[in-house]
């Protein structure tokens, strides 16, 4: 089975900070449940930037859905399949209020807008939130910014999720309720990054640590 995200040999460096990956290798398959740590400044972001084309290698491929990924239209595709949650909710969100956020993806897939309204609805439902529908996406608080992100993404329907940090700012329950959701969605593949051991732990069956631009998969 080929992996459906594959970073062969990736070497990247930031003119301020200096190397970040020297010859990393990466894999995801269809199915897999990763999860990712690492110190600040690690890497971690920049790594889901790359598989997204946010970025671009120095040297080494991408290669998604069998396909190497070089200039910035042969991602795409990978944007339009691949769900991902930046780790600044401001990054996210940009419609007038909740509801329209919440929108946006399904829509941009041309989805027509009567199935549209059902996924909204069923996403509002799961997420319980209910009382933010109406809100103007600038009002909310940090943590209800958060929930709204994850939602944009819950209502792409996307097969593979790539999430950044996905509980900052959210309280316990938010938290929980957001892993059940995550451990109830079987059919898809899952790349986390999270400072919170324990939420990857119950979600994940991989983990990896990043250190010094490499990636080792550890044992908990």
């Amino acid at each position: 089975m080929e992996p459906i995200i594959k970073l062969e040999n990736i070497s990247f460096s930031y003119p301020e900070r200096g190397v970040i990956f020297e010859d990393l290798n990466f894999e995801i398959y269809k199915g897999d449940r990763i999860g990712i740590k690492g110190a600040n400044g690690s890497g971690k972001t920049t790594l889901l930037y790359i598989i997204v084309g946010l970025l671009k290698p120095q040297k080494g491929k991408v290669i998604i859905f069998g396909k190497s990924r070089e200039k910035e239209s042969d991602f795409y595709e990978v944007r339009k399949k691949i769900g991902f949650l930046f780790q600044d909710s401001d990054d996210q969100l940009f419609s007038p209020t909740v509801e329209e956020d919440i929108a946006f993806g399904p829509l941009n897939l041309r989805i027509e807008r009567e199935k549209v309204e059902a996924i909204v609805e069923k996403t509002i439902k799961e997420l319980g939130i209910e009382n933010l529908r109406k809100r103007i996406t600038g009002t909310l608080s940090y943590g209800e910014k958060r929930i709204v992100a994850i939602a944009t993404i819950f209502s792409m329907e996307s097969k593979i999720l790539l999430l950044d940090e996905p509980t900052t700012g959210l309280d316990e329950e938010t938290e929980e309720k957001i892993k059940k959701i995550l451990i109830s969605k079987k059919d898809i593949t899952l790349c986390i990054v999270s400072h919170e051991i324990n939420f990857i732990k119950d979600i994940c069956n991989k983990i990896y640590l990043l250190e010094k631009g490499k990636l080792r998969e550890i044992n908990f």
